[in-house]
């Protein structure tokens, strides 16, 4: 059996200037918040994120690493706005590339199922085209007065996500209510495909857990590198194995406030190896 096991700052050697990375996760859930932070503290820039996005576009913009946002929304989930993200948007040092929730699932899809688009009326009749560049009109080639939005392929240079379990080939696991469409950021992207767990367990044990072959939809032919790192997802949650912890996301939100506050919390949760944030979220 191969093990594919690695650590954040493995994945981040095989990361690049100007990559399209897409990040797994919700808003401010299950997102591979120790991979974002390893690349935080990277040399890497001009990045494009691809996110249903949170804390990993925000942290990403207010360390000067993206170069372009490619999501339907960037919310912390019980904090509405993602502060980060908006200054950078507000002062316009990143590229803001809008979609609606649907069509950015469609992206996902097509590129997961290598088309080069998806049809949908998603769309018609909204600013999204103006606002889009990339987005067409298109005639069905079965009834030519039908006018459908075509959807794009996201195509990914790189997929992040935290899952719950894996064993070390890279089959995983999703414990809590919702995957997150995880398994079509992993699929979207044909290599450098990596994964954060809470724990690497044997393949029996995996199967065991999960209970439900619905819950095992991440493959190891969809990955080529796990790291296992217990609270990978912190500060966001990680349902069942944690909850968000909501006293560190509003530390974060007033970081935001100004630079001062911003250079003090970078220094303190930042710029320190991942072990010694873990270490110290936890005895907070």
């Amino acid at each position: 059996m191969i093990s594919k096991q690695l650590h954040e700052d493995d994945v981040v050697a095989h990361l690049e200037d100007g990559m399209t990375i897409g990040v797994g996760g919700w808003g401010s859930r299950r997102k591979p918040m120790s991979i974002v932070r390893a690349i935080a503290r990277s040399s890497l820039r001009d990045l494009t994120i691809v996110s249903f996005a949170g804390p990993d576009l925000g942290l990403l913009c207010a360390m000067g690493k993206v170069a372009k946002a490619v999501c339907p929304f960037v919310s912390l989930d019980s904090i509405p706005l993602e502060p980060h993200f908006r200054a950078a948007r507000q002062a316009g040092s990143i590229e803001d590339e809008p979609w609606d929730e649907g069509m950015f699932l469609l992206g996902l899809q097509a590129a997961a199922w290598r088309v080069p688009f998806l049809p949908t009326r998603v769309g018609l009749g909204s600013d999204l085209l103006a606002l889009n560049h990339r987005l067409r009109l298109v005639r069905s080639p079965f009834d030519e007065d039908v006018e459908l939005v075509a959807v794009p392929a996201f195509r990914l240079d790189a997929a992040i996500c935290h899952l719950n379990r894996a064993d070390p080939r890279g089959n995983a696991i999703f414990l809590g209510p919702d995957l997150y469409f995880d398994d079509l950021m992993l699929r979207a992207a044909p290599t450098r495909r990596y994964i954060s767990v809470e724990r690497v367990v044997p393949t029996p044990e995996l199967l065991a857990e999960a209970g439900t072959e619905l819950r095992l939809r991440v493959a190891r032919l969809m990955v080529d590198g796990v790291v296992e790192r217990p609270g990978g997802a912190r500060f966001t949650s990680c349902v069942p194995d944690y909850e968000r912890d909501e006293s560190f996301q509003k530390e974060y939100v007033a970081a935001a406030k100004s630079a001062e506050a911003w250079t003090t919390f970078r220094r303190e949760w930042i710029d320190v190896p991942e072990e010694e944030f873990q270490r110290k979220v936890v005895q907070r």
